[in-house]
């Protein structure tokens, strides 16, 4: 009876062996392409070891995946403005070797994922170009008043990518409803005069929260706005709200850039920058506090002025501006807000805010609050100031616009809460004709 029970056992483990050993499989494989990072996602059944490496002549990155077997296509996968000409694989024993061959060189690295709500296991590659192959769009100064320079405006569209942010009913993506709003907010700013807006993202990409303010630091921004739209576990809750950097999130990051100012390449200072490497310990710290005092309050008046154009046609969460201490508001010369549109998670909200009308006044509101704050504290040297000074708008918070192609009359004065009669009566208008280029006054509202 013994020796039967032994040889059951033994059976049973000869059995389990396989089962323990069996490989992985790739179930689907993925790309997000940003202007400056390429990031592949290998969907997984289960966890799997890997090993990746590069080799050159000709230029490639490999990736060794143990235990795991092909069942999805590495064929079509919208790489053709990426580094990567084409992909290959081939079996090595029980596992897997797939290739990318370049076209550019890159940075690359690799890390697991576990399981969350929305995915399985997951092996991410990322190619980030190397800053030499990183072709940008030279900006061409505009001919104007003393070539003065446009205040800039960086615009975050939150999540992005393998990342879509929250999920409201109906399978509507933060994400898509960010993008949207954001690419509005960008067409109003570029449209007034003195004004350039920059979006993280231009795509549906992956950004980690540092890439973020550090492209406004790059773009020399003078103000970063992130946008956002919230959800909660219980579906009633809803209203917008406006954020900024919390006192104990200000002293956080105060303390991570003295810690980091010897090997930091980041300066503070906004456009005129100023190091903190060279400096002691003592005025490094007075010279940051100084930084971050002042952004933070450009940032709350900035905010109030959002908040209080949303409240005329949203419903918000708190009646005030709120504070916290997320990453994105940490820049520590640059005044930044981050705007979440309402609860995508309520029924309600997230049937506005997937609708254009809404998005648009989104981003009518953020557009306003931004334009009313730059022109009550107009940067040194931007046209803005320049006008303010010169009296070339208006007294009394009038603003210039310069019409775009798509612009009519009457969008003009809908979109700026003027009526058409005074838009006509202000730029002595016989007609609602205009043509591009031509500059418009707006008046108050």
């Amino acid at each position: 009876m013994n020796t039967l029970r032994i040889l059951s056992s033994l059976l049973l483990m000869l059995l389990l062996v396989p089962l323990a050993q069996a490989a992985q499989e790739i179930q689907n494989v993925r790309a997000w392409l940003a202007p400056d990072n390429t990031r592949l996602v290998f969907d997984l059944s289960g966890p799997v070891e890997h090993k990746l490496f590069t080799l050159s002549g000709p230029d490639r990155v490999v990736i060794d995946i143990d235990k795991v077997q092909l069942q999805a296509s590495l064929n079509d996968l919208g790489l053709e403005d990426s580094p990567v000409s084409q992909i290959r694989h081939s079996t090595r024993g029980d596992g897997l070797r797939i290739v990318l061959d370049l076209k550019s060189d890159v940075r690359p690295k690799s890390f697991d994922l576990k399981p969350n709500e929305q995915y399985g296991y997951r092996l991410v590659v990322d190619l980030a170009m190397r800053e030499e192959a990183i072709v940008t769009k030279s900006v061409v100064p505009v001919p104007g008043e003393e070539n003065k320079r446009d205040v800039v405006v960086v615009i975050d569209a939150g999540h992005g990518g393998e990342d879509p942010g929250a999920i409201g009913p109906g399978g509507v993506r933060e994400k898509d409803v960010v993008i949207k709003i954001a690419q509005e907010l960008k067409r109003l700013i570029d449209a007034e005069r003195g004004y350039r807006a920059v979006l993280t993202r231009t795509g549906d990409y992956y950004i980690s929260l540092r890439g973020r303010t550090g492209k406004a630091r790059k773009s020399n921004a003078d103000l970063f706005v992130s946008i956002h739209a919230d959800a909660f576990k219980d579906p009633r809750a809803r209203g917008a709200s406006v954020w900024v950097l919390s006192g104990r999130g200000a002293t956080s990051e105060m303390g991570r850039w003295l810690a980091q100012r010897e090997n930091s390449a980041d300066l503070i200072g906004g456009v005129g920058s100023l190091s903190l490497g060279d400096k002691d310990d003592v005025l490094a710290s007075v010279l940051l506090d100084m930084s971050m005092n002042a952004s933070r309050k450009d940032s709350h008046q900035v905010a109030s002025r959002i908040h209080a154009n949303m409240a005329s046609f949203a419903r918000m969460h708190k009646k005030h501006v709120e504070q916290a201490g997320f990453v994105v508001l940490k820049s520590p010369d640059i005044p930044s807000i981050l705007v979440e549109t309402g609860f995508i998670s309520n029924p309600e909200e997230a049937r506005k805010l997937k609708t254009a009308s809404y998005q648009q006044q989104m981003a009518q509101s953020i557009f306003r609050g931004i334009t009313g704050h730059f022109w009550e504290k107009p940067p040194t040297g931007s046209y803005i100031a320049w006008a303010k000074q010169s009296g070339s708008q208006l007294a009394g918070g009038e603003r210039l616009y310069k019409v775009v192609s798509g612009d009519t009359l009457s969008v003009i004065a809908q979109r700026n809460g003027v009526s058409l009669q005074r838009l006509r009566q202000a730029n002595q208008l016989s007609s609602d004709s205009i043509r591009i280029g031509q500059v418009l006054r707006i008046p108050t509202g």
